[in-house]
């Protein structure tokens, strides 16, 4: 019986291509994103594809490739699928969810600190020469510890930033579409309140929520003008979270303090100005990027097409109606 054949959209770490050694793999041979019609040519005739995150796999893309059953993301998320199309069409769709949730809590937590001591615009100003000796006024931030933290999504991400936060014996305030259960409020030391008292209240505002057409903009103009001058936004949940522009206005009127960004609006475009503005930090989108957190996801996604045409059910399904 002839092998079954899988491509791979971008490479991604060593164990998981080891995962798929018994399938005739094809990979794209460049470190970018592919346009439409090149991953359609890539996918031609496979059996399956290990696709990224920013890889828009629609229905047009399912149509072009129709030997494919199934599209194994290489995410968490997997806003970047028309699962509703996959479905109608008996085709598989994976992700590979809670890998990657302390990976991405500690980043948060990276960006919080940072734009809260302004390390980026500290180490940018010694690496210019700039530095002449040190000076009770020279680069002050705020403290982390015994400040109000608030967290938008109280998720498995959000719930590693409560107990993170935890050891910096902050009060913490926390928003969702559903409420924790008391033993839980307990356990993190949260409290439920509307978005707009975290956002009125926290020093520092963390955003962990899926990309839903209720959660794109939440974050704007109006939402900035109720934080504090003094806080700091992060963001590590999807970019289209945050209105970008209305971002760059209120970080360059000082409506916020500061603001640690690791996903963008318009990946991986950034909003005009956003760039030379020093009171933000702006990473390419690595929250996941350890070597153990990508390797997992690797192996997550390929072990998800190993599962299916072993005839059983992968792991991380996300339609599982489609094998009923």
């Amino acid at each position: 019986m002839s092998k079954k054949t899988v491509f791979v959209t971008r490479r991604i770490p060593q164990p998981g291509l080891d995962l798929l050694k018994d399938f005739e793999m094809t990979m794209n041979p460049d470190d970018r994103v592919l346009a439409k019609q090149e991953l359609i040519a890539g996918g031609k005739g496979k059996d399956a594809v290990l696709c990224l995150l920013t890889d828009p796999i629609d229905a047009e893309i399912m149509d072009a490739l129709p030997t494919v059953k199934i599209f194994a993301n290489y995410a968490v998320g997997f806003n970047n699928v028309d699962v509703d199309a996959a479905t109608k069409r008996k085709i598989v769709i994976t992700n590979t969810p809670g890998v990657l949730t302390d990976t991405t809590a500690d980043f948060a937590w990276t960006l919080l600190m940072a734009s809260g001591r302004r390390l980026a615009e500290a180490d940018k100003y010694c690496r210019a020469g700039k530095y002449e000796g040190w000076g009770p006024m020279l680069f002050l931030g705020h403290d982390i510890h015994h400040k109000t933290l608030g967290i938008v999504g109280m998720g498995r991400i959000g719930q590693g930033m409560a107990r993170r936060a935890q050891g910096f014996d902050m009060r913490i305030l926390y928003t969702d579409e559903i409420r924790l259960p008391a033993d839980k409020e307990k356990e993190f030391r949260v409290t439920f309140v509307s978005l707009e008292q975290v956002l009125k209240e926290s020093d520092f505002v963390s955003l962990h929520v899926p990309l839903m057409p209720s959660t794109r903009h939440l974050i704007g103009k109006k939402e900035l003008g109720m934080m504090k001058k003094t806080a700091v936004l992060v963001n590590t949940s999807r970019g289209p979270v945050v209105d970008e522009k209305a971002l760059v206005e209120a970080l360059r009127n000082k409506v916020i303090f500061a603001a640690g960004l690791d996903v963008y609006e318009d990946e991986p475009a950034l909003a005009p100005g956003l760039a030379e503005l020093d009171n933000v930090v702006i990473p390419p989108h690595i929250a996941s990027a350890t070597i153990d957190t990508r390797s997992k996801m690797a192996t997550m996604a390929a072990g998800n097409i190993v599962a299916f045409f072993k005839g059983e059910r992968p792991p991380n399904i996300v339609n599982p109606e489609v094998l009923g």
